[in-house]
């Protein structure tokens, strides 16, 4: 053997030894990692610089919560005004205990004019005029124009009458009805509020900066010299989700610091940290909505225009805002099958409504579900460059 052969066959154990980790892409370990961390605090610094995002991403929807809780801070079961023109037996022989709990729900004025009195309810002043004939028929009308307001006024209006039949007969009722509320007794609109206006945020969040940032690199060349540059597809993706991740948490601990503050009241169950899991896997779901706004908009005006047509109908339609409840049957459909709403309802389920986990699980595997398609077509349209 010739020194040059054993000098090579010297070489080859120490090359191996000194030899790094690659990762399964053939990029050593270390770089990806490092890729990762550095492109990660670069997009973080770069989001909190930005004032206008910052306000928009993070204080703009507290602003909502803030609004909505202070003005539904002391909201209870709907006050009615009604007029009682002339004497109406069944509501003058309320007298005590009895009328004060009936002036908690309903306003009585007293007219003389029923025509004037009717005028008012047609305009909105009153709720409804309420009259009673020689025969001892209770007449009631109402404006439908506040379905609930409407819905109230009949309820009240007819135990009222209910009850004065039973004293009319003077035999005790033969049945009895207990009510008692499942939810706490101190349950308040915040309780309701926050699940749906954070799941508002989220999701404007996430579909937002992916759908910005996306539009915004391809015009700058950024994605070209990242393409270029020494650094794998998937640490440009997760360092982005990353981020996206990181706010989205920001604005939960932000609102729920908020809605818990003794002025607000929010009484989170013992299951609230499912709220955690949640967010992340919803920030992923809305973050693939926005990846597919960036890949068919070649301007930001374009991705801007393109999510709010998808962020804002889905946001009323998902109970962000208002119960879906009375949904037609058809819009329900329609709403079940966002990711919004699946969001809104899990949250409102840990949060406030003693959900675990298996009212969440569901939630987040949809999400992710969702996630894998949207991410799957978005890459279908997908440019590194303007074409």
């Amino acid at each position: 053997m010739t020194a040059d052969e054993r000098a090579r066959e010297a070489a080859v154990p120490a090359q191996r030894g000194s030899a790094r980790p690659t990762a399964p892409d053939g990029q050593p370990e270390r770089e990806r990692v490092s890729a990762f961390a550095s492109l990660s605090r670069v997009m973080l610094v770069a989001f909190f610089r930005d004032k206008a995002a910052v306000f928009f991403v993070l204080l703009f929807p507290l602003m909502f919560l803030m609004l909505f809780g202070t003005l539904l801070k002391g909201a209870s079961s709907p006050h009615a005004k009604v007029a009682q023109v002339g004497p109406v037996q069944v509501l003058d022989a309320v007298q005590g205990d009895g009328r004060a709990e009936l002036e908690k729900v309903l306003t009585i004025s007293r007219s003389d004019d029923e025509a004037a009195a009717v005028e008012k309810v047609r305009k909105g002043d009153l709720d409804a005029v309420i009259t009673q004939g020689p025969d001892g028929r209770v007449v009631l009308r109402f404006s439908a124009a506040d379905q609930v307001r409407a819905g109230s006024v009949q309820g009240i209006v007819n135990s009222v009458v209910q009850q004065a039949n039973q004293a009319a007969t003077g035999k005790p009722p033969a049945f009895s009805l207990d009510v008692s509320r499942v939810e706490d007794q101190s349950l308040k609109p915040i309780q309701f509020l926050t699940p749906g206006l954070l799941g508002w945020a989220v999701a404007t969040g996430a579909v937002f900066s992916a759908s910005l940032t996306l539009v915004s690199w391809r015009k700058k060349m950024v994605l070209r010299r990242l393409r270029l540059a020494p650094v794998s597809a998937g640490a440009i993706v997760s360092s982005r989700i990353a981020v996206s991740v990181i706010t989205a948490l920001a604005q939960t601990a932000i609102f729920l610091a908020v809605a818990t503050t003794p002025f607000f009241g929010l009484k989170l169950t013992g299951n609230w940290w499912l709220i955690i899991p949640l967010v992340v896997c919803a920030t992923v779901a809305f973050m693939s909505i926005g990846l597919l706004a960036g890949a068919l908009a070649k301007t930001e005006e374009a991705a801007n225009g393109i999510s709010q047509i998808i962020v804002l109908p889905m946001s009323f339609l998902s109970g962000s805002f208002f119960p879906t409840d009375d949904m037609p049957t058809w819009l329900k459909a329609i709403s079940n099958a966002l990711p919004l709403k699946h969001l809104v309802t899990a949250a409102q389920s840990v949060l406030s409504r003693g959900g675990g986990v298996m009212d969440a699980l569901p939630a987040m595997g949809g999400l992710l579900a969702f996630a894998a398609v949207f991410t799957a077509i978005a890459w279908r349209f997908f440019r590194w460059e303007d074409a």
